[in-house]
């Protein structure tokens, strides 16, 4: 007799509710992934991964040689995912490195990953947060992307003073984690947020055009408090990146809709897709018949917006279990996807690379117009910003800015579920944690790392580990 699945691939995953490790197969059944595991105490599980195989067979082809840190923060005990700081066994450096200056927010969200609220915690001392800015430093060199985040962080009362300091720091690109609600009611503050441009961006909740969506996933009706912010934002062209909170259906009908809206906006570099992660405070969300898959978010991108095709939405080398991509540039009222002329195998040797836009005839000669338009020598040999992920290439592109750059990310934050041990050595998203000097990846931090509660589980499962 034969099973009724394909037997893939084997790993190490978690059991969902006592966070023990459990062996893990992947298997392919009905073109969709899925991952068995079984715990000895609390029984057998079958978890969706992915909605489409053959894409998931695809990363498999876009695993990078693995770029280090110049430091680690802790040594390999007791084996991942319990050795989090991070140990010589992780196999990424940090492409995104989340410092997070307050426990506090102005809003209580259903779906917070670190149940932050108006009274929760504290806030970081500047000699706290400049320490954390210092270890990311000396782990990174020039860190590529350092996201200052929260809680709110713009409900510090030390706020300027905290970008004061980043911004003295080697940091290639700064960014502003926030709910805009500041940035709405305050022009003057945002366009002393503006002052901190070039390699300054604001990642901005924008998560539905619905306000019962938006009262489900933050709490209360939040459209008007983002249209204002984006019309500040707007004002000044302060590069934004618009963040969307996804869950099955509720506002995944939305997705090409956000999109078309972000082309529209002038400051709006591209979007971003999360799908909600299990961890935190998820009210209303159910890990076993709620979670939205990658595979998922990036098929309703392509029926939904029209513009980008299968083949513009690839995997990110440096992680491609957990991350997604696809680039474009907004020329004239036009997008022009760029992500379809890479190379795979270029993008593999770790080295920057050119995409080829004169592939493309119609953007061919939107190049030769810009061109005769009497642009400058100096202007028509800029190259357009590199991009936010350290893996993909540069685009030389005359008479360019960074403003003409469109991309979109398919971030997915593996959570005790779906947690997959070959994932999570290749995170490249870490965040800072404050009491300890050690950087964690952002999945690990939410699941044993961000509470007392949570380190003393830990604890246990590293007593019976040895």
């Amino acid at each position: 007799m034969e099973r009724p699945y394909i037997y893939y691939d084997f790993t190490l995953s978690l059991c969902p509710d006592c966070l023990r490790r459990v062996d893990a197969k992947i298997i392919i059944e009905d073109q969709h992934v899925y991952m068995l595991k079984r715990c000895p105490e609390h029984g057998a599980s079958k978890v969706l991964i992915a909605t489409d195989a053959d894409y998931y067979r695809t990363t498999r082809n876009y695993a990078k040689r693995s770029e280090m840190p110049q430091k680690f923060n802790t040594r390999t005990h007791f084996g991942c995912p319990y050795d989090c700081g991070l140990c010589p066994d992780h196999e990424q450096h940090s492409c995104l490195t989340i410092v997070e200056v307050t426990d506090r927010c102005n809003l209580a969200c259903p779906t917070c990953y670190a149940e932050s609220a108006p009274h929760h915690g504290r806030h970081r001392t500047l000699e706290e947060i400049e320490r954390m800015l210092d270890l990311v430093v000396a782990n990174e060199g020039q860190p590529d992307v350092v996201q200052i985040s929260g809680g709110e962080p713009t409900v510090h009362p030390q706020f300027f003073d905290i970008l004061d300091i980043a911004k003295r720091k080697p940091i290639r690109h700064l960014m502003l984690n926030t709910n805009g609600i500041r940035i709405a009611k305050d022009p003057v503050f945002t366009e002393r947020l503006a002052s901190y441009m070039p390699d300054f961006e604001i990642y901005l909740q924008f998560d539905s055009f619905r306000p019962g969506v938006l009262e489900s996933l933050r709490g209360e009706n939040l459209l008007d408090t983002r249209m204002r912010a984006l019309e500040n934002l707007n004002r000044f062209n302060l590069s934004t990146t618009l963040v969307v909170t996804l869950q099955k259906g509720m506002n995944d009908d939305e997705i090409g809709e956000i999109i078309r809206f972000a082309l529209q906006q002038k400051c709006v570099r591209g979007v971003t897709f999360q799908p909600t992660q299990a961890a935190g405070r998820f009210e209303g969300f159910n890990p076993a018949t709620d979670r939205i898959t990658l595979t998922e978010v990036r098929r309703q991108i392509i029926d939904q917006t029209g513009i980008f095709q299968p083949e513009d939405l690839i995997p990110v080398p440096c992680n491609p279990d957990a991350l997604a991509m696809a680039y474009a540039l907004k020329i004239d009222g036009e997008v022009f996807p760029l992500t379809r002329f890479i190379n795979p195998q270029d993008i593999l040797d770790n080295s920057r690379n050119t995409i080829v836009y004169e592939q493309d005839e119609r953007l061919h000669q939107h190049m030769i117009q810009l061109f005769s338009t009497g642009n400058s020598v100096e202007c028509a040999t800029n190259e357009l910003n590199q991009s936010l992920m350290c893996c993909l290439p540069q685009v030389h592109a005359p008479s360019l800015g960074y403003e003409n750059l469109f991309r979109i990310i398919i971030m997915r934050f593996i959570d005790a579920w779906d947690f997959d041990v070959r994932a999570i050595k290749k995170s490249c998203v870490h965040i800072v944690s404050p009491d300890d000097n050690k950087i964690i990846p952002f999945e690990t931090m939410n699941l044993f790392y961000r509470d007392a509660a949570k380190r003393e589980r830990l604890e246990q499962l590293r007593g019976a580990v040895v």
